[in-house]
């Protein structure tokens, strides 16, 4: 792996996961005919106390990997190692202990809300599931406490969730996530249904709490440039692949997949000069199906750099490259291809 983050120590081991969903077909008697291949064959490590950015376009696995090393998801196959024990096909009784340990912050700050329960008694539940809080005024009290430490005003402990703004929602969100005090957060594209000043609001407090509370937290957006202030290490998604995994800097300034790239050059640059000079790499073609993905290398249909009876007939290993990125292509990009991307890294 690269460049550890964090203190070094690590919290979670991912070795070759892979997350099918059926297709079936048949009212009564289902017959398998295919499967959507979601997350195929997927290695990285999770180290205490980082930001790990999760980045690709929509349907590319993020979401379905987080769900799988939270265990909300059975994989298919490969392993999870949560502080070096396997949990992967650790049964719903054994796991719960776990959950307190890990904890998620959904995408839809008006969906992922109970509108029938109000917000102290959503805050206030996973005290009562993990049996945490017992006494009724005192789970109250830390609810309050709760509610201030993420920016919510105590009075309005029994208000229900349609009396809140979205960004107000999105902190009951994290009050709620918080609430047990776990070792890792997932926070799984929490700020995409914000406006852009609420957003900021909302990566500040994340960034305040894990500060306070020691948290691990993997982000997953598809903003860019989000992802650039929030997090110390990045891994790039295509098609259920990891193609590129490194320090946020060094993605950045120096990205070696010709995805990575195509992505870079498609973030605004402010400076007018550096605007001119970059030239936007658009990327031919749709992405392709995850049940029928391409051979090889899964990016060799849009890729400008491929090469015919290389990338579409061996698979590109993981691999540390010029600079230290580690990168799954044949052929990664040049200083000087990424200059043209990324003028401000030259």
């Amino acid at each position: 792996m690269s460049a550890t983050n964090g203190n070094g120590t690590k919290l979670f081991e991912i070795r070759d996961l892979v997350m099918h969903f059926p297709l079936t077909e048949g009212v009564i008697f289902k017959k398998q005919i295919g499967a959507v291949r979601a997350v195929d064959g997927v290695t990285f490590d999770v180290f205490e106390g980082e930001t790990l950015g999760l980045v690709g376009e929509s349907g590319c696995g993020k979401s379905t990997t987080a769900r799988v090393i939270t265990r909300l998801l059975e994989p298919t196959s490969g392993e999870v190692r949560y502080k070096g024990d396997d949990i992967t096909h650790r049964s719903r009784a054994d796991l719960k202990p776990l959950r307190r340990d890990m904890q998620m912050i959904f995408q839809d700050p008006y969906s992922s809300l109970n509108p029938r329960k109000t917000v102290g008694s959503i805050i206030g539940e996973p005290f009562i599931i993990h049996d945490v809080e017992r006494d009724e005024d005192k789970r109250k009290r830390r609810v309050q406490e709760l509610m201030d430490l993420v920016g919510l005003n105590p009075e309005h402990y029994n208000r229900f969730p349609y009396q809140f703004s979205g960004g107000q929602r999105q902190r009951i969100g994290v009050a709620r996530a918080i609430a047990l005090k776990p070792k890792l957060v997932v926070a799984d594209e929490p700020v995409s249904a914000l406006d852009v000043s609420i957003q900021a609001q909302i990566i500040n407090l994340l960034e305040e709490l894990q500060a306070e509370l020691g948290l691990t937290i993997v982000f997953i957006a598809h903003d860019l440039s989000i992802v650039r202030h929030v997090c110390d290490r990045i891994a790039v998604m295509y098609l259920g692949k990891i193609v590129e995994l490194a320090d946020a800097d060094s993605l950045f300034e120096h990205p070696r997949h010709p995805y990575t790239g195509a992505l870079m050059s498609a973030v605004p640059v402010p400076d007018p000069r550096l605007a001119r000079e970059k030239q936007r790499q658009v990327l031919g073609g749709d992405v392709p199906s995850p049940t029928n993905p391409p051979p090889a290398c899964r990016f060799h249909t849009r890729c400008p750099k491929a090469r015919d009876g290389v990338c579409n007939v061996e698979e590109p290993l993981l691999e540390p490259k010029e600079g230290g990125n580690l990168t799954a292509c044949h052929f990664p990009l040049t200083d000087q291809e990424v200059a043209q991307r990324v003028p401000t890294a030259a």
